[in-house]
């Protein structure tokens, strides 16, 4: 057999390092990226660094800058809205079926109340990258526990650009406090069988949260 080569694992080693820095805005909205400098950070050569940022381009989250170069592409306020309505519907859906399988999917309902327990959990001393991580956690194991995956696999494709756009709100310890309330009513509704209220709570917030996150933005680019 033909051995196999290593360079594709290099290479989504090399994306998702760069897609942590681009969504907790180490590299920020409008950076310029420099393709030799990541290569030296991360120890590798160019030729890894390029192709994972030609995935990233194609995914919209870097736009081409100068010859050859690129920059991560700035964040759209009114696109980050439109994204949290389509979420909103998702999350309305799932909620409404995850409510329906609650009584009867007992690893995904523990799965989903361990998700909703460590994110309530979180402090002032809580990094950035973790309550990013924590958020999108609890929606996936709301995906899961819906018994429909085909919900997980339409909103998989932009959530790297719901999870760079949450370093927008989730810095703010009173939206991050009113935000796992909310989900602690959206997870009581689902848990008590509810499926109205859990649709009806889990699109309110999708919505409220894609409003907040679009006010902080322009708010940012007005002072910037």
């Amino acid at each position: 057999m033909i051995p196999l080569n290593p360079a594709p694992n290099l290479i989504q080693q090399v994306y998702d390092r760069i897609l942590s820095a681009i969504v907790d805005h180490s590299l920020a909205p409008g950076d310029r990226i420099r393709q030799q400098e990541l290569a030296e950070q991360l120890g590798v050569s160019r030729q890894p660094v390029s192709h994972a940022l030609h995935l990233l381009h194609r995914q919209g989250l870097v736009v081409e800058s100068g010859r050859k170069g690129f920059q991560v592409t700035p964040l759209d306020p009114a696109r980050i809205r439109q994204l949290y309505e389509v979420r909103g519907a998702l999350d309305g859906l799932a909620a409404r079926l995850a409510a329906g399988h609650a009584g009867s999917d007992a690893a995904g309902r523990a799965a989903f109340a361990d998700a909703l327990a460590a994110g309530r959990a979180i402090d002032a001393r809580t990094p950035l990258a973790d309550l990013i991580a924590l958020d999108v956690a609890l929606h996936r194991a709301l995906y899961r526990l819906s018994g429909n995956p085909a919900i997980e696999e339409m909103a998989a494709p932009q959530w790297p650009h719901m999870r760079r756009s949450m370093a927008a709100v989730l810095t703010d310890p009173d939206y991050r406090t009113r935000a796992w309330v909310e989900h602690a009513a959206i997870a009581e509704r689902i848990l008590a069988g509810d499926a109205a209220g859990a649709e009806a709570a889990a699109r309110d917030h999708a919505l409220a949260a894609g409003l907040t996150t679009e006010e902080r933005l322009r708010s940012r680019q007005r002072a910037a």
